[in-house]
């Protein structure tokens, strides 16, 4: 089993279902506001930088969803320096072992990674917003 750094928006629901999975499969679990965490520009590239720059983005934000912005369109630099700007724009959740870190959940590549034990949901993404109206209730 393993101990997951989880970086969350506190009263996700799609959060609150990552962690569960990763709870019922007896992994330990330090969870971290992703809106308050204190990010530079280094430690968030140690997430982000595998991906492309699209992939950076949470696309259940309501600014992404209105296409104010489009993560398309941006540079790494344009695109970091927003994300730091404004965590509701990470995508989630951010988990990191040891070194090894993983950005959003799909549940192939996490239980893969860490596994999910015999009550592994079928592969798919578990990110976005569970509730019904398709938004949480509050950016913070």
């Amino acid at each position: 089993m393993a101990h997951i750094s989880f970086y969350e928006k506190p009263g996700c629901g799609g959060n609150a279902r990552q962690k569960a999975l990763l709870l019922a499969a007896h992994h330990t679990l330090d969870v971290k506001n992703l809106l308050l965490t204190p990010w530079t520009e280094e430690e968030l590239l140690l997430f982000l930088s595998p991906l492309a720059v699209p992939d950076w983005f949470n696309r259940a934000a309501p600014q992404v969803k209105s296409g104010e912005v489009v993560p398309e369109s941006l540079s790494a630099d344009a695109a970091l320096a927003l994300l730091l700007a404004q965590p509701l724009l990470i995508r989630r959740p951010l988990m990191a072992v040891g070194e090894q870190r993983m950005v959003g959940f799909d549940t192939a590549a996490v239980h893969a990674w860490v596994g999910l034990g015999e009550q592994a949901p079928q592969p798919g993404s578990l990110e976005g917003c569970a509730a019904a109206a398709g938004h949480c209730s509050s950016p913070l």
